[in-house]
C-alpha cells in the first residue's frame, strides 16, 4: 500500500506522529506522579483505571492522541515505501480498538461484570495483539536495517508481555488466588503498552528520516 508522495510530506508527518505517541507517554507518565491518579497501584492495578473517576478525561485524551499519532505514522510511512495491506488492517485494529477503550468504560468489579466492561476488555486484546503483528509484518524485507531491528525488538516484547498473563490463567485451577492477582497485572500492561508505543516511535522516525524514491532521482537536465 503506497499513497502519494505529492500529497504528504513522510518526513514531517512521521515526525509529527512518533513526537506525538511520545507525548502520550510523557502524559501518562505524568499521570503515575500526581494527584488523582497516583493513587492507583502501579503494579496491581491496570492502566486503564486512570480513565475511572477523577481527572479521567486526561487519559482518554492520551489515548486517542495515540490514535491520530498512529494514523500519521502508516500514512508517512506508506508514502515512504509499500506497507503490507495485512499490516494496514491491524494497524487499523490497533486505532478502533484503542477508540472502544475510550467510549467504553472498563468493568467496575465492585458492582460487578457489564457489557461496557467486557467490550472494553476484548478491544483492548484485539488492539494489544494486533500493533505488534502489524510491525513485524511491516519490517519484511528490511530486517537488516536498524529501525526494522528496533521494531522486531519492540513488537516481540509486546507479544512476550502476554505469557506471563496466559500461563496464570493457564494455571489459575491450581493458584490459591485468582490469576489476575497471580502476577504483577498492572507493571505487565504498563511494559506492553510502552513497548507498542514505542512501536509506533520507531515507525514514526523512520517515515520521518526518509524522502521518497522520485524526488531522490537526479535531474537530467
Amino acid at each position: 500500500m503506497t499513497i502519494s508522495a505529492t500529497r504528504v510530506r513522510p518526513s514531517l508527518l512521521g515526525r509529527a506522529g512518533a513526537l506525538g505517541a511520545l507525548a502520550v507517554v510523557v502524559v501518562v507518565g505524568l499521570m503515575h506522579l500526581l494527584e488523582p491518579w497516583s493513587r492507583h497501584d502501579p503494579v496491581r492495578r491496570t492502566i486503564s483505571e486512570y480513565a475511572v473517576g477523577p481527572g479521567g478525561w486526561l487519559f482518554d485524551v492520551a489515548v486517542l492522541g495515540l490514535v491520530v499519532a498512529t494514523v500519521a505514522v502508516v500514512v508517512a510511512l506508506s508514502v515512504r515505501q509499500p506497507v503490507p495491506t495485512a499490516a494496514v488492517v491491524l494497524f487499523g485494529v490497533w486505532c478502533v480498538g484503542l477508540v472502544l477503550v475510550v467510549v467504553f468504560e472498563k468493568t467496575n468489579w465492585s458492582v460487578g461484570p457489564s457489557l461496557s466492561g467486557s467490550i472494553h476488555r476484548y478491544a483492548s486484546l484485539a488492539a494489544f495483539f494486533a500493533l505488534p503483528a502489524a510491525g513485524l509484518l511491516t519490517v519484511r524485507g528490511h530486517r537488516g536495517e536498524a529501525w526494522a531491528r528496533w521494531t522486531t525488538a519492540f513488537s516481540l516484547l509486546a507479544l512476550a508481555s502476554f505469557l506471563p498473563i496466559i500461563g496464570a490463567i493457564a494455571l489459575d485451577p491450581l493458584l490459591t488466588t485468582p490469576w489476575y492477582r497471580a502476577v504483577p497485572l498492572g507493571l505487565i500492561e504498563r511494559v506492553l503498552s510502552l513497548a507498542e508505543v514505542l512501536v509506533v516511535v520507531t515507525l514514526g522516525f523512520r517515515a520521518a528520516r526518509s524522502v521518497p524514491v522520485e524526488r531522490r532521482a537526479p535531474s537530467l537536465r
